[in-house]
């Protein structure tokens, strides 16, 4: 019994692992608070994630268009099942721990 129990979680954490992920705006003009969600993940798009290291991958830096641009082409829109308070650790796992200005 404890075999089945143990392979349903790791089939469960293998599921959500593969097909869910963070994604996190960090508090902007846009939107004050922040942000972080819960969303159905897309291609080879990271288990965290946000649009400044969106921005980070296809530019190569981050301006504030670059970062309107992959909020506004983001997963929040489609891909969304929870919005959550905005959570640092979330943001600067996607982020490799660096912090951008707002």
């Amino acid at each position: 019994m404890k075999i089945l129990k143990a392979t349903v979680v790791i089939i469960l954490f293998t599921i959500i692992y593969t097909q869910f992920g963070f994604y996190s705006v960090q508090p902007i003009g846009a939107i004050p608070q922040g942000l972080t969600a819960i969303v159905r993940r897309s291609g080879d798009e990271p288990f965290f994630n946000s649009p400044d290291a969106t921005s980070i991958r296809r530019t190569g830096g981050l301006s504030l268009l670059t970062r309107m641009a992959a909020i506004a082409s983001g997963p929040l829109k489609e891909r969304l099942v929870l919005k959550l308070p905005y959570m640092d650790w979330a943001y600067l796992a996607s982020t490799d721990g660096k912090k951008f200005n707002k």
